[in-house]
């Protein structure tokens, strides 16, 4: 193209006002919360890059179809169209829809593991993980070296590490009731999977006949990625893509509320009749009747338009654009963060950046109080507080220590991004000053959502 800017391929219909702050209105906020950023009002919050998880703007298409939402109990004419949209991407036969990503991984979980099972992904994310171990089986990671080292360029440092699934697989015979694949491998920096390592791993497990499942989340996002660095990709479309990586595999789980570009959603989806049969009586259990799963007939329409938004190649452009902005403008500071840039969010190195913040002192959690006291911008760690104490209760400190920067789809500006930018680099300035914090009160799972803290001395 002749021209360099990468203009939103939209335009703004609605606005939603933003309540301006000061710093000590926000530093009482943080103080009243414990220093928890998932403890704020979000009306106490400037721009909030929390989560991309159902935080997006939804289209006039999305709210369109939920104008005709069917709310019929049962058979539903919205649920077969959710069902088609699913169906013509990932080409399962059985599709079950939930409230979210987290209870398609209950319910999978549920059915599948048993204690002592093991469970191998690239890396598991935060509820992930924790269903998992809440059936007493192991959560196991198994990234490629390159996905630990956070200055190394590798154009998909979100792959499984083969070669050690094959000795898990071969070790472990019997015991690995499901291999996942976490695309993009959000805990490792939103670094995407490439077709390739897909293709391997999913030829391993069905050579030991293990049931392969994704974790599809951001399906869309790692599809353009691959579109665009991998071999052989260039001339594919993202949905070409995507049906490819799911043919791969034997189901999947997914969280609408990213690739979905819904504020509400997910589903479970898979070949195995069996298996769906007993999923399906858990569903009824837990989310309600098979055809709208917890949802309601209007979610269904939104999913069903959002998941083909979430693959037009104008918008996918558009958003990984946005989040290498933000990151060249960090190189350029000297800011360290995860390199390459991934696919929804910037992360930051709290590590590197605050090298005199020990693990146990959380550097991650203190960078995200900081940013949300110095800009009113609020962020997540995915560091040693999320990943750091271990099923049996010890704690480990986590292979990274991060404060991911997620992006809303359709949310922000440029402008924004360059504000956030101003804010990250006033806060190298006083880096050194920055201190770390300690747990006063935690739950024993998923305790960053609401563990308090408070700041260690000087």
């Amino acid at each position: 193209m002749k021209f360099k800017t990468i203009i939103e391929p939209f335009r703004i219909k609605t606005v939603e006002p933003i309540r301006q702050s000061t710093e000590a209105h926000r530093a009482a906020a943080i103080r009243a919360a414990h220093y928890n950023v998932f403890q704020l009002d979000a009306e106490d919050v400037l721009i909030d890059l929390l989560t991309d998880s159902g935080t997006g703007a939804m289209s006039v298409y999305q709210w369109a179809g939920m104008m005709k939402g069917d709310e019929s109990y049962a058979g539903g004419r919205s649920f077969h169209a959710f069902v088609g949209s699913v169906r013509e991407i990932t080409g399962f036969r059985h599709v079950i829809p939930t409230h979210q990503g987290r209870a398609a991984e209950h319910i999978l979980a549920r059915a599948m593991l048993r204690p002592g099972s093991i469970v191998p992904n690239n890396t598991h994310f935060d509820t992930t993980r924790a269903n998992v171990e809440h059936c007493g089986a192991v959560a196991l990671n198994l990234p490629i070296a390159e996905g630990r080292e956070p200055e190394t360029i590798h154009p998909f440092k979100g792959n499984m590490d083969v070669a050690a699934l094959a000795r898990v697989l071969h070790e472990h015979a019997g015991n690995v009731p499901l291999v996942m694949m976490t695309v993009t491998n959000n805990s490792e920096g939103g670094q995407p999977v490439s077709l390739e390592n897909i293709r391997r791993a999913s030829a391993l497990c069905r050579a030991h006949r293990v049931p392969f499942f994704l974790d599809a989340c951001r399906f869309a996002e790692n599809a353009w990625f691959i579109k665009t660095r991998e071999p052989g990709c260039a001339d594919k479309s993202p949905l070409a893509i995507a049906q490819e990586m799911f043919r791969m595999a034997d189901g999947c789980t997914m969280s609408a509320k990213k690739d979905g570009m819904a504020n509400i959603g997910g589903f479970l989806a898979m070949n195995d009749d069996a298996l769906a049969a007993t999923c399906r009586n858990s569903l009824i259990l837990t989310e309600g009747f098979p055809t709208y799963g917890g949802l309601a007939g209007y979610d269904l329409e939104a999913i069903a338009v959002g998941l083909h938004e979430a693959l037009d190649p104008d918008y996918l452009h558009y958003r990984i654009r946005s989040v290498e902005y933000l990151a060249e403008k960090m190189i350029a500071a000297g800011i360290p963060i995860v390199e390459p840039p991934g696919g929804h969010a910037l992360y930051l190195d709290a590590r590197r950046w605050l090298p005199h913040i020990p693990p146990h002192q959380y550097p991650g959690w203190a960078l995200s109080v900081a940013l949300y006291v110095a800009g009113g911008i609020r962020a997540c760690e995915i560091g040693s507080v999320m990943f750091g104490r271990q099923p049996d209760g010890s704690e480990r400190p986590a292979d990274l220590e991060l404060v991911r920067l997620a992006f809303p789809r359709r949310v922000y500006t440029q402008s924004h991004m360059d504000y956030v930018a101003e804010v990250l680099v006033y806060l190298n300035t006083v880096a050194k000053d920055l201190r770390g914090v300690r747990i006063v009160e935690q739950p024993p799972v998923l305790r960053h959502f609401t563990a308090k803290f408070e700041p260690l001395p000087r």
